[in-house]
């Protein structure tokens, strides 16, 4: 959770005007406050349960999880229940790769287990629910984008996050402790992790939802090959298969999608 509140806040403080204009600007309904107070809940809830998810699974196994029941869920609801958009036939076989190479990868089919052989059933809970959080805020968010920048949307991800890291980093001590071990992956963190979810909601803005977030899933084909060449982690032959399957899924829904 420190590392959490660290990368978070030099990025909270730097967006805090743009959400302040934002506020000013847009036009105040109940149904637009809703969709704040939803994006806000659901991005506490990230954050809580991704932080147990870890606690009972390696990140090998939770984040594809978490980002393949996103990958699942966002396309289907989207293009269904929300805003109509239209798939081919290639583009729903593009997100079926998408999907199943990101499951495939995590190992819940049993290629990968941990030590004893057994996945926690904990950690693929908290990995399943950080999915759904993962779902709700991005199909709000594309709601909200409509009438606030993505800088001040992005502050809300950041003002949730802050609070809810703050109440489990009181200690004084516990941040200095982080920050001298982790000054480094802190800095890079606090540039990366905000301007990831910073593009996609100006990609949100231009190009339908149930699109780019299956394309978002090329963060997992990256963090297979680092594992596979970097970190020597093992089943190197099925991992770079199923990144290839994801590969193929992505370019089939950006090419026919």
């Amino acid at each position: 959770m420190a590392f959490l509140w660290f990368i978070t806040l030099p990025t909270t403080l730097l967006l805090f005007s743009f959400f302040i204009r934002d506020l000013l600007r847009i036009e105040w309904t109940v149904a637009f406050i809703t969709l704040l107070l939803l994006s806000f809940l659901f991005q506490c809830c990230y954050t809580v349960l991704i932080s147990k998810a870890y606690t009972y699974g390696d990140i090998s196994l939770v984040y594809p999880i978490m980002r393949g029941t996103g990958t699942l869920f966002i396309p289907f609801f989207s293009a269904v229940f929300f805003f109509q958009e239209y798939f081919s036939v290639p583009g729903w076989l593009g997100i079926l790769c998408i999907v199943c190479g990101v499951f495939a990868i995590s190992g819940i089919f049993g290629s990968l287990r941990n030590k004893k052989g057994m996945i926690h059933p904990l950690a693929l809970r908290y990995a399943f629910a950080v999915g759904v959080c993962i779902t709700g805020y991005t199909l709000v968010d594309k709601q909200i984008v409509q009438q606030m920048s993505p800088f001040g949307l992005l502050e809300i991800s950041n003002l949730a996050c802050l609070m809810v890291t703050s109440w489990f980093v009181r200690e004084k001590a516990k941040l200095w402790r982080e920050w001298k071990i982790n000054w480094k992956p802190i800095l890079l963190g606090a540039v990366l992790s905000p301007g990831s979810y910073l593009l996609f909601l100006f990609a949100m803005t231009v190009a339908p939802l149930a699109s780019i977030a299956p394309i978002r899933e090329v963060s997992t084909v990256f963090g297979t090959l680092l594992g596979v060449f970097l970190l020597k982690e093992g089943h190197r032959s099925w991992r770079l298969v199923m990144s290839s399957v994801i590969t193929i899924g992505i370019i089939s829904l950006a090419v026919w999608g």
